[in-house]
Order: C-alpha cells, then sequence, then structure tokens
C-alpha cells in the first residue's frame, strides 16, 4: 500500500464515520455483520484453535526433554503461546481469508455494477452506509472469537496432551494456573481489536475503489486477503513491542 492509497484510506474511513442519516437502518446492517462474522465463523475458528492447542501441547512435550524440567512448563507456555500469540493472529488471519474476500467482493461488485453510483445519487453516504456496520461488528466479534480461540485452544492442549501420554491431566492443569498474568489477556484483546478493524476496512478499501468488471473484483478480492494479512503481522509486531 503506497502513500495514494494509505492517502485514500484515509479519507475513505473519514466518510465511514460520518453521522449516520438514519440509525436504526445501520443497526439492522450491523446485526447482520456480527451475524456473518462471528456466528458464521464460529465453527471454523473452533476446530483450528481446538487442534493448534492440541499440536503445540505435543510439540512442547517433544522439546522438553530434560528430566529436571517439571511437565507443569507444559501447560504453562502452551497457555502464554495460545494467549498471546496463537489465538489472537491466526484467528485473524484465518477471518483475513474467509471475511475479507467476502468483504470485497460484495463491494466490489456493487461498485462495478453501479449500485454504490446509484446510493450517492440517492444522496446516501456510501461509504458510511455500506463499510460501517462491518467495521463495529468486526472490532465486536473478533475480540470474542479470539476469546472463544483461547479457551478452546488450552482445551485442546488438555485432551492432546492427556490423550497422548505427553503430560497427565493434573501436571497440565496445574501448568495452566499457575503464575497466570491476566495482563496477556489484555493484550491479546488489545491486538484482536486491532485486527478485527483490519480485516473489515482493508477489504472495503480495495473493494470500494475497484474499476472494471468480474476479473477485477477478483483481483481486489485477493489483494485484500494479501495485504490484509501483511497488515495483521505489521501490527502485531508493533502492538507487542508497545504493551509487552
Amino acid at each position: 500500500m503506497n502513500f495514494t492509497n494509505f492517502g485514500r484510506y484515509i479519507l475513505l474511513l473519514k466518510a465511514v464515520f460520518r453521522k449516520p442519516e438514519k440509525l436504526s437502518i445501520y443497526m439492522k446492517a450491523i446485526f447482520k455483520q456480527m451475524d456473518f462474522i462471528g456466528v458464521g465463523s464460529l465453527g471454523l475458528i473452533s476446530i483450528i484453535s481446538t487442534f493448534i492447542g492440541a499440536v503445540m501441547t505435543l510439540q512442547i512435550a517433544f522439546q522438553l526433554v530434560n528430566d529436571f524440567i517439571p511437565k507443569t512448563i507444559i501447560g504453562s507456555v502452551n497457555r502464554d503461546s495460545s494467549i498471546l500469540e496463537l489465538s489472537p493472529t491466526i484467528t485473524a488471519i484465518v477471518l483475513a481469508g474467509k471475511i475479507g474476500s467476502a468483504i470485497s467482493s460484495e463491494i466490489g461488485t456493487m461498485r462495478v455494477s453501479e449500485q454504490i453510483d446509484a446510493l450517492e445519487i440517492m444522496g446516501i453516504n456510501s461509504p458510511g452506509y455500506l463499510i460501517l456496520p462491518k467495521i463495529l461488528a468486526g472490532i465486536t466479534m473478533v475480540p470474542l472469537l479470539v476469546i472463544i480461540s483461547m479457551v478452546l485452544s488450552i482445551g485442546g492442549g488438555f485432551i492432546g496432551g492427556t490423550l497422548s501420554g505427553a503430560v497427565s491431566a493434573a501436571e497440565y492443569i496445574q501448568g495452566i494456573t499457575t503464575d497466570f498474568n491476566p495482563y496477556t489477556i489484555v493484550v491479546a484483546l488489545v491486538k484482536a481489536f486491532v485486527f478485527g478493524f483490519i480485516i473489515t476496512s482493508v477489504p472495503a478499501y480495495e473493494g470500494f475503489y475497484v474499476k472494471g468488471g468480474a476479473l477485477e473484483v477478483a483481483q481486489a478480492s485477493t489483494r485484500a486477503v494479501v495485504v490484509s494479512c501483511i497488515t495483521i503481522l505489521a501490527c502485531d509486531y508493533i502492538v507487542t513491542q508497545l504493551l509487552l
């Protein structure tokens, strides 16, 4: 994203956050987007988080070859890595692919079929009407999905560890409850909030300024996912640097 694109992105956001014409229409759209982003992604996030937690436990156990290190460490390492990094980042990247491409395609199709032009002729603030509900739903539902992902990832670690015999149930539970720092959850939720904003606003920008036809919509959709993923990783580093 060069400076011209970044400038257009900022101007688009300025138009998005202008005062809405009729709040009731926006509320209906926000709940629809919350259902799409949150409820629609719950199954996918649940499966991925559970398996990642299980695999992480096995890998941590494999690397702990020293008999002097207690096995309770497996639980605490899996807990901290799931909360701080795996749950927020992997959830965001999965959602960037699933939600980002859908948002970009939807708005891009509306642009090339001149539906956005029709909205503007009718005097409706099209960026606000089309993009604001998506952003508000994103910054609300992505943190909730990340919390669910954390719980399932730690739970998946328990299942994977106990079934494989890598760690006993008592050792794992002792590990995840010992020296727990609640601040790690605050950091994860800040990341989730930022990621939710990126996942919805960047694809919306790519779709909003599409020119051409179906091929250009597809290219914008691909570009939206790529740019979102890179931005998520960059912001992940920045937020971690600032908060930890």
